[in-house]
């Protein structure tokens, strides 16, 4: 699903979170323009690394804008995964849907 809340101050990333969390989905798909979560931006800087797997502390903490703190905030306190992808990438979404690695991880366990 998409859309935002009508409300100031909400990003659509803190939208799919709330609305993640009412359905009670179990994962949340950040489907954006990269393959998944950066150390820097890939499209200014070549040599940025791609994170597998990060915790959510570790994506706040380290600032790598995957989503704004608040929609994270609300997936960590509801143990709710979010997986970053690439919305181009014509069978990302697919892979993940079956299973497969796609894009990076952002939940409770461990950085790689």
């Amino acid at each position: 699903m998409g859309g935002g809340t009508g409300n100031p101050y909400f990003s659509t990333d803190t939208a799919a979170a709330l609305r993640a969390m009412e359905i009670g989905a179990d994962v949340l798909i950040k489907a954006t323009k990269v393959d998944g979560v950066y150390d820097s931006d890939p499209e200014i800087n070549p040599e940025a690394k791609l994170f597998d797997h990060l915790t959510y502390m570790d994506a706040i903490n380290l600032r790598l804008e995957v989503m704004d703190s608040t929609a994270i905030s609300l997936c960590m306190d509801n143990n709710l995964p979010i997986l970053v992808l690439n919305l181009w990438s014509p069978e990302d979404l697919h892979d993940a849907l079956c299973g497969k690695k796609v894009g990076t991880l952002v939940d409770s366990g461990s950085m790689d």
